[in-house]
């Protein structure tokens, strides 16, 4: 904003100034005018770039993070920590028990033993919080002798770790927060509270009715009140009872109860474990005092926890490759382009209101970027020549890919 108030700027000003009141002066370089105002112009151009600084630490969306915190936390807002990766451990013999805490080592990691899920399988938490407690390649070493153990394997991610939440991100959440009042579990109040559960990537809110009636269904129409007054012949204790449900319902007193579904996706944009829907379920309302209020969501709101569903999608396609290239050397591209696309998809899940689609002509695209690959025709998705709509709720992944060869370039 202030870019132009440099160095030479304001010292020219400021000798031009001295000249307007008197033309004699020596201005020059040097001269004692110029000597004592030179140092003044070189601080207040210090001011003014400090001024700048100041400008752009004031406002969310120019903000280096030490001042957007301080500016979120106004709002009750804060960056989401770095959360420990989850890993589920098979070990065997499958009747061997582990106490808790014992500690094994992946790589340059450590997990330590934090939930039993029987039959041979545990939940070890790395120690060390991020994103690279994900990466379970590499030999499971216990790091305490543990007697009678012959294996033991990483077979799943059951909580992704998360990296502390990035600045960007973290600004869009404040600025998203602005626009959509959280409160007293509105829409934005479960968005909020739910994807602050380490391991969520994303969340839906839906709006389930217990009933096939709707509230406003309820309000009674037009000569109702009428009606009941022209009955003959009832009970007094019927026209008692007519009389306080019509006093209800024409006061909108009278609903049908109704529960929240929720359906979220883990943060590496998969489909949620079991344990981290579990985990979502309790946090928010506990099954066993469902509608009490004992979890994060208000009193009254039954909440139901779902997780996305994979849905396989095959391909196939005729591929036309450069000289002396064919399929092998281009498979492992091909697959990887694919499920790179798919995981693009996955993340705009939770900000679509209709199904996702999968395309042909992204397919083809990003297919044709590929070495080796001179063209693509003849596309289908699980057997059709079209773009393929996912079942709501549904992420993509991959399954067979079946190529054909096309004319080989000379």
């Amino acid at each position: 904003m202030y870019e132009a108030q440099t160095y030479e700027a304001i010292l020219s000003r400021m000798l031009q100034k001295a000249l307007s009141i008197n033309g004699n002066l020596d201005t020059r370089e040097g001269s004692l005018v110029w000597c004592g105002d030179a140092p003044a112009a070189v601080e207040l151009q210090n001011l003014y770039i400090a001024l700048d600084t100041v400008l752009n630490e004031t406002f969310a969306d120019t903000a280096t993070r030490p001042y957007l915190i301080l500016r979120a936390a106004e709002r009750g807002l804060k960056p989401q920590p770095a959360s420990p990766a989850v890993l589920q451990l098979s070990i065997t013999p499958t009747t061997l028990h582990l106490p808790m805490n014992t500690r094994f080592s992946i790589g340059e990691l450590n997990y330590y033993v934090s939930a039993d899920r029987g039959s041979g399988k545990y939940e070890i938490t790395c120690e060390t919080a991020g994103e690279a407690g994900n990466d379970y390649t590499g030999t499971v070493i216990p790091i305490e002798y543990v007697d009678g153990l012959e294996t033991c394997s990483i077979s799943a991610v059951v909580i992704p770790g998360e990296d502390e939440e990035d600045t960007e991100v973290f600004r869009q959440r404040y600025m998203d927060s602005l626009n959509a009042q959280a409160f007293g579990g509105n829409r934005a109040d479960y968005l909020e509270k739910v994807n602050a559960i380490p391991g969520v990537g994303g969340v839906k809110v839906y709006r389930v009715w217990n009933s096939d009636i709707r509230p406003a269904e309820l309000v009674p129409p037009e000569g109702t009140s009428e009606w009941i007054s022209g009955l003959s012949g009832v009970p007094e204790a019927v026209k008692s009872w007519l009389d306080a449900v019509y006093a209800a319902a024409n006061n909108n007193k009278l609903t049908v109860g109704g529960t929240v579904k929720l359906v979220v996706i883990d943060s590496t944009f998969a489909e949620p474990s079991e344990p981290l829907v579990e985990l979502v379920q309790t946090t928010i309302d506990p099954l066993q005092n469902a509608g009490e209020g004992v979890g994060i969501a208000p009193i009254g709101h039954v909440v139901k926890v779902y997780g996305v569903e994979n849905e396989t999608v095959n391909l196939s396609f005729t591929l036309t490759y450069q000289q002396e290239w064919s399929w092998e050397d281009v498979k492992t591209y091909v697959e990887t382009t694919i499920k790179a696309y798919f995981t693009e998809l996955a993340q705009t899940w939770a900000d679509q209101e209709q199904p996702l689609v999968v395309r042909v002509s992204q397919i083809e695209s990003r297919l044709l970027a590929v070495s080796g690959i001179l063209d693509i025709a003849d596309t289908k998705i699980n057997g059709t020549a079209a773009n393929y709509e996912l079942a709501l709720d549904h992420i993509p992944v991959l399954g067979t890919i079946t190529p054909a060869t096309g004319k080989q370039s000379a």
